[in-house]
């Protein structure tokens, strides 16, 4: 895989599975009472806070598994699984319970200060984010790639502060109907993306644990 091909599939996937455009009405919906400043205060700290997490699992992720004693190739194919889930909710146009349940939204109406829980997580880094982070990490296969890696991480949070500041500002275009088209055809990229890393964790489990022992 060419850098070009893998900043494509990491800038993607991220974004993908980020989803701030499906975030951004919650975010508005837990922040009534704020003034613009105030919730724009809040988006630039929550971007932040999911870009230090998600580049903290980019770089430390291998090491959690050696620590706990998980291979590569079972965490590619659990979280393949985590991503098709939520792929299927946002074909359904539904915010997938991996990403946010109904309770932590209800607690973070009631919260003073939503910044860090539960809008950075688990609504922007959650499961499903990590997951693609250490994923993606697994695949870069230089120091070029894994810098782009690192760059995609602190592009996707910059975007996703971008569109929580033009939700802010009252963006007509965060309209019902287009983020309904917009999540489903991300949807179905995730999906794509999902099956993909199942199938190279497949693979790996093949090369590294099968063919010794047949060997």
């Amino acid at each position: 895989m060419s850098l070009t091909e893998y900043i494509l599939l990491a800038a993607s996937s991220l974004f993908v599975i980020v989803d701030p455009l499906a975030t951004a009405p919650a975010f508005l919906a837990m922040t009534p009472n704020n003034t613009p400043e105030q919730r724009l205060r809040t988006a630039r700290l929550a971007c932040g806070t999911a870009a230090v997490v998600l580049l903290a699992f980019s770089v430390a992720g291998k090491v959690i598994f050696k620590i706990f004693g998980i291979t590569m190739p079972a965490f590619q194919i659990a979280a393949s699984i985590v991503l098709l889930i939520i792929a299927l909710d946002m074909l359904r146009v539904q915010r997938s319970r991996v990403q946010e349940t109904r309770e932590e939204k209800q607690a973070g109406t009631e919260k003073d200060d939503i910044a860090i829980t539960p809008l950075a997580i688990p609504m922007l880094a959650g499961p499903g984010a990590i997951s693609t982070t250490v994923l993606l990490q697994n695949e870069a296969r230089d120091v070029p790639q894994h810098i782009a890696l690192y760059g995609c991480i602190v592009a996707v949070a910059a975007v996703s502060y971008l569109i929580f500041r033009l939700a802010v500002r009252g963006a007509r275009w965060l309209n019902p109907i287009a983020m309904s088209i917009a999540v489903r055809v991300m949807g179905l990229l995730l999906a794509a993306v999902a099956i993909q890393f199942m199938l190279n964790g497949i693979k790996a489990f093949h090369a590294e644990l099968i063919l010794p022992v047949i060997r």
